[in-house]
């Protein structure tokens, strides 16, 4: 019989993963099942560029793995159960289950609301098209003179607040930061940003923490409150809980912990990839949700699948950061190199050279999605050992 992979969520980790795993392994040997609950690659990282009217072009999964010998199971995921080596999943074909013999965990994460009253209720967010969908049809309802307030200082936001003012120059746009935008940046840098934002009219609360959200404004945790129509919540992001309620080990984000191959550490059958993952890159350091941590973390857990299934030795991939990109907009940006410990470097790039650079970035990353196999080879590796239904782990 066949080994069962099963790869739960297409976004940068799970469709990417899932191509090169077919890219690389016989198909005499494996069969692998992708499991995701839109029938688009949605890239994530464009999603303020969809909210704010922008049109973007979504790449259907069904296409993006024909002929790859994926295949593609349209469905949520409602549980996961590692004993017996199972995945729950609900769709239009109702509920059902799917067997594994190797698990790779990419659900990916939605926005950390961090319990904050009116955040559920009035609040939109950019972290997945349907609520980019729904922040689109809220601002196009918005008329001259309607004010947007982005909370969160961090790439999100920067890049929400500066995307929403450029295509909007009618709206007000205000972004709340509890410190100051852009702090890790290197002094040239910051001067960059903080021009830029002055450029596009937005206006910056420093050291403002918000406390509450309501219909038509935000209230700061000194009692001030800010003008919104529209609040766009981008203060973090948070994985799902069926990962903690699975048994697998977690830690207190609720992201799997996993070893330097992105191997649980409680279950040997089950890797992750991308937000879900609780990975120490190569300074120490916990890896930050981000699209370059999915891109890391597949790396190294289709490379670590793969090996284990052949019998070869497991190579170790870089988890190293080397800089970060941040659009002001489109014909704007800034890419800060940074050093092994994440500080940032003296030299950074910015204006339309670093937009055509992050434009470069992006293109690179959806094209390796939409073609995950990269070609299929000639020749693939077989398998050392048949999968043991009966419960024996393989290749440990």
């Amino acid at each position: 019989m066949k080994h069962r992979i099963v790869v739960l969520g297409a976004g940068y980790a799970g469709a990417f993963a899932a191509g090169n795993l077919a890219r690389r392994l016989s198909g005499a040997d494996i069969e692998i099942t992708v499991v995701n609950a839109v029938p688009d690659f949605v890239e994530r990282m464009r999603l303020h560029q969809l909210a704010i009217g922008q049109d973007l072009t979504f790449r259907k999964l069904d296409s993006v793995f024909a002929g790859t010998g994926v295949r593609l199971r349209m469905a949520r995921v409602t549980g996961v159960d590692p004993e017996r080596r199972t995945v729950a999943v609900t769709g239009e074909d109702g509920d059902g289950e799917l067997a594994y013999d190797t698990l790779l965990y990419a659900l990916g994460s939605s926005v950390a609301r961090h319990g904050v009253p009116g955040v559920a209720e009035y609040a939109f967010d950019v972290t997945g098209r349907s609520s980019a969908l729904r922040l689109r049809e809220r601002l196009a309802g918005l008329g001259e003179g309607g004010t947007v307030l982005v909370v969160g200082e961090g790439l999100t936001g920067i890049e929400t607040a500066t995307e929403f003012a450029e295509s909007r120059p009618d709206l007000s746009v205000a972004l709340a930061a509890r410190g100051e935008p852009g702090a890790w940046l290197a002094p040239k840098a910051r001067r960059h940003l903080r021009s830029a934002f002055d450029r596009l009219g937005i206006t910056v609360h420093e050291h403002t923490g918000i406390e509450a959200v309501e219909p038509t404004r935000a209230i700061a945790a000194d009692g001030t409150s800010i003008p919104a129509d529209v609040t766009v919540w981008t203060a973090g992001f948070a994985v799902h809980p069926i990962a903690a309620a699975s048994g697998l080990e977690v830690a207190e984000t609720g992201q799997i912990v996993v070893d330097r191959t992105m191997r649980s550490v409680s279950h040997p059958d089950v890797y992750a990839a991308g937000d879900c993952a609780y990975a120490i890159g190569d300074n120490g350091r916990l890896l930050p949700m981000s699209c370059g941590s999915a891109g890391y973390t597949n790396m190294q857990a289709t490379a670590a699948i793969i090996a284990r299934l052949t019998g070869s030795e497991v190579q170790t991939t870089g988890l190293k950061y080397y800089g970060n990109h941040i659009s002001l907009g489109r014909r704007d940006a800034i890419f800060q190199m940074v050093d092994g410990d994440v500080r940032s470097k003296s030299w950074y790039l910015g204006g339309k050279a670093a937009a055509r650079l992050k434009s470069g970035v992006l293109k690179g990353a959806g094209w390796a999605i939409v073609h995950p196999t990269f070609g299929m080879p000639k020749r693939r590796r077989r398998l050392a050992t048949a999968p043991d239904r009966a419960g024996a782990r393989v290749a440990a």
